[in-house]
């Protein structure tokens, strides 16, 4: 209980008290490495002081037991060269031996070389005999890129983490929303059922039969969007219909109860084109554009829906001549909780891009939108076999 009524507190403090351990391994690695930097930094000079030595000598044929010798010979990892006062390359160790002759080769290590650490000048009576340039060690250079294959890891684990609590809460939200669907839909029932039985009971009355009909269709409709919603969470079954059929009986129904300001206007080719259709899905799909398209004229202009078929696909473009939709917001508005009404949930396009794109296999988009001339949202469909 505890836990569950502190838990955003729970969460910041592990966040927290995360980033602070990264940050001091980070920082202790760091240290580590500047520290075995010095060091061999400290192994170069005691090179340099052997070199020294050895040019001091006047012995050349100087044994293996010579201290500056062993000195100068225990450097095996270490990348360095040895440049005199005129220029030339005097000893190298620890380098790629079929590119010494190369001089450019040569040139281009110096530059790299004094990138990653100072030169040590070598002098022998005050006088400078030669320079060593020497990089990094094949364990330095690992422990230098350490700290970024470090955060990478735990970029990686976090990213692994937030996925799957964004993952755990959309089902939980998903569920949740299903269940409060699923439950409209049983409470709508009841009082459908019953205007269902007043309708017969008008019917025997001496009423306009046109009322009666405009009645049925409302019920019609409540049924419709009882079905809406009790398929919400559950796969929908698709059934090979002519979508032109489909796109005027929602066209009807909504010209019939839309405002006489609006002009409504329909394009469709002879004929008939079979697709796989949800027909519950696909009028509300209809429906929302349609209606998004009324609230982007304020309830007056025009409304054109128009039905096209280019080989196997199918678009169906619903166009409006309202305020038009900013190109920035061309992909947000399909996005949940993006409206730019003062009132509404902003679910209404982020629905109907489910149902087209993930349970008809379909595109949705803005095909053409223009601030102040209008807008132009097609759906594309595969026509059926």
């Amino acid at each position: 209980m505890i836990f569950t009524k502190h838990s955003n507190a729970f969460r910041w403090i592990i966040i927290i008290a995360s980033f602070a351990i990264v940050l001091l391994i980070l920082w202790k690695t760091y240290e580590f490495f500047q520290h075995f930097k010095e060091e061999e930094r400290t192994k170069m000079e005691n090179w340099s002081f052997a070199q020294t030595d050895l040019l001091k000598t006047d012995n050349l044929n100087v044994d293996l037991g010579n201290l500056p010798l062993k000195v100068i010979t225990s450097n095996t990892t270490t990348p360095m060269i040895l440049i005199n006062n005129n220029g030339e390359l005097d000893s190298y160790n620890n380098i790629d031996e079929t590119k010494v002759s190369d001089s450019t080769y040569i040139k281009k290590l110096i530059i790299k070389f004094e990138k990653e650490n100072t030169p040590i000048q070598v002098k022998l009576d005050g006088k400078i005999v030669n320079t060593i340039y020497y990089g990094n060690s094949p364990l330095l250079n690992k422990l230098k890129y350490y700290p970024l294959a470090l955060f990478l890891i735990i970029f990686l684990f976090g990213a692994v983490i937030y996925f799957f609590y964004r993952s755990n809460k959309n089902a939980t939200q998903n569920k949740l929303w299903s269940g409060m669907a699923k439950e409209t839909a049983h409470q709508i029932g009841t009082p459908l059922s019953s205007l269902i039985g007043w309708t017969e009971i008008l019917k025997s009355e001496n009423l306009n039969p046109d009322y009666i009909t405009e009645i049925e269709k409302d019920i019609d409709r409540l049924q419709t969007i009882t079905e809406r919603f009790s398929k919400i969470g559950s796969v929908p079954t698709l059934e090979t219909v002519d979508i032109i059929e489909e796109t005027l009986n929602s066209y009807d129904y909504l010209k019939a109860r839309s405002s006489k300001l609006i002009d409504f206007e329909i394009k469709t080719p002879e004929g008939e084109i079979p697709v796989n259709l949800n027909k519950q899905l696909y009028s509300w799909t209809i429906e929302n554009l349609v209606k998004n398209a009324i609230d982007a004229m304020k309830g007056r202009g025009k409304l054109t829906i128009e039905i096209s078929q280019l080989e196997n696909n199918v678009k169906v473009s619903v166009t409006d001549t309202g305020k038009g939709i900013a190109k920035k917001d061309f992909n947000k508005i399909f996005e949940p909780g993006f409206t730019t009404k003062k009132r509404g949930w902003g679910l209404g396009l982020s629905l109907t891009k489910r149902i087209i794109e993930d349970f008809h296999d379909g595109k949705i988009k803005v095909a053409q939108s223009e601030k102040g001339k209008g807008s132009t949202i097609q759906i594309s469909l595969k026509r059926a076999n």
